[in-house]
């Protein structure tokens, strides 16, 4: 009786369809966040009244997981009351803030997946 003998070979089972998709990963966390950052620096840009460059100095992302990055603003004092959401953005009549962290999340959840397309293909020839 003779044996088969089965050959698995290509990017699947040596190794680079899975180094591509974990490159992939990795560019789309990355990318996402750079979005994330230009997007509120540029807010802060276009509204920021009085800026002295210390508080967008501060805005800074950040590797928190394996998937998961973070924009922030390092703590600054104030930036709740940039933002609107300090104790002194109450009671009214007080300054209502810029709404830049708010607006760049919802710009972030809309525009996170068209980013995260754009670098699949990028990565796509590694998978095949």
């Amino acid at each position: 009786m003779s044996g088969i003998d089965v050959t698995f070979e290509g990017p699947l089972f040596d190794g680079r369809a899975a180094q591509a998709m974990g490159d992939y990963c990795d560019d789309a966390r990355d990318s996402i966040a750079e979005f994330g950052e230009e997007y509120a620096l540029n807010l802060m840009g276009l509204a920021f009244r009085h800026p002295t460059g210390y508080y967008e100095s501060r805005v800074k992302t950040e590797l928190v997981a394996a998937d998961t990055a973070r924009t922030h603003d390092s703590g600054v004092v104030y930036g709740p009351w940039l933002e609107g959401v300090g104790t002194r953005n109450r009671p009214r009549p007080g300054f209502p803030g810029y709404f830049h962290w708010r607006r760049t999340k919802e710009a972030v959840k809309t525009r996170g997946p068209q980013i995260a397309q754009q670098v699949l293909q990028r990565h796509l020839p590694g998978m095949r």
